[in-house]
């Protein structure tokens, strides 16, 4: 049930929409809030003024008002007659049984409708009147928007399987250094680089990656024999066509 000056949906008390519920629970940060703007219709100036879920004027249940030059105040909905619907990144807040048209829609009672988009930036701000609708027999009504990070998507926060076996590791790798170091440097006696836990299996392991890696990444057979080119004849040069005659005995 609704308390006094605060939205009440539409429907008998006990049977509103459930999804209309969350929605207003979702709206409850900016319960109160008010909003102002200056706009125009027809060639007359008008100010309008907008408060979530409570009186914006003096009249009963005045969600959404329209004031004229004259200080006169126009009542465009009602929350006592809030409607809420949703999408992925917009509420739409309708405020109905507004004052009825004097000539326009049938004399029906006017319906102002709040577009609430998503603004992450903002908890809302940035109101402005959009249009007016009233050249229709009936369901004429009155836009608005406003934007909100509450109109937002709920961002996904689910760790992923890596981020969650980090996080329960770091803190077992710490211990691990930690204690096999102050056991190694108090109770071993140990200095230097053997204060590390462990130390010779570390090594080995080291020496065991590097040579898998060696195996796996290597691009050419290890122990292949240089290969042996004979001299051809072509290498050789040409017989010299001098001969040694001349060196022996005549």
């Amino acid at each position: 049930m609704a308390k006094d000056n605060e939205c009440d949906l539409l429907g008998q008390e006990g049977s509103e929409s459930t999804k209309e519920k969350k929605l207003l629970e979702r709206l409850t940060p900016i319960f109160g809030r008010s909003f102002e703007i200056e706009g125009e219709s027809e060639g007359e100036k008008y100010t309008y003024k907008f408060r979530v879920c409570r009186n914006a004027s003096n009249k009963t249940n005045s969600g959404l008002v329209q004031i004229n030059n004259k200080q006169q105040t126009m009542v465009l909905g009602r929350i006592n007659e809030t409607h809420l619907a949703s999408g992925s990144s917009w509420i739409l807040l309708t405020y109905k049984g507004g004052d009825p048209y004097n000539s326009h829609c049938g004399k029906e009672p006017r319906k102002a409708i709040v577009m609430i988009t998503c603004n992450k930036k903002t908890l809302a701000s940035g109101f402005t009147m959009v249009s007016e609708e009233r050249e229709k027999m009936e369901e004429c009504f009155y836009l608005f928007e406003l934007e909100s990070s509450l109109a937002c998507p709920p961002e996904d926060s689910h760790l992923s399987i890596g981020s969650i076996l980090l996080i329960t590791l770091a803190p077992l790798v710490a211990v691990y250094l930690i204690g096999g170091f102050l056991y190694q440097r108090l109770l071993v006696g140990a200095k230097g680089m053997e204060q590390f836990p462990h130390l010779a299996f570390w090594q080995d392991l080291g020496n065991l990656v590097a040579d898998g890696c060696d195996f796996v990444c290597r691009s050419k057979p290890r122990n292949v024999p240089a290969a042996y080119r004979g001299v051809g004849d072509d290498q050789l040069g040409e017989e010299s066509e001098e001969r040694d005659d001349h060196l022996l005995p005549m």
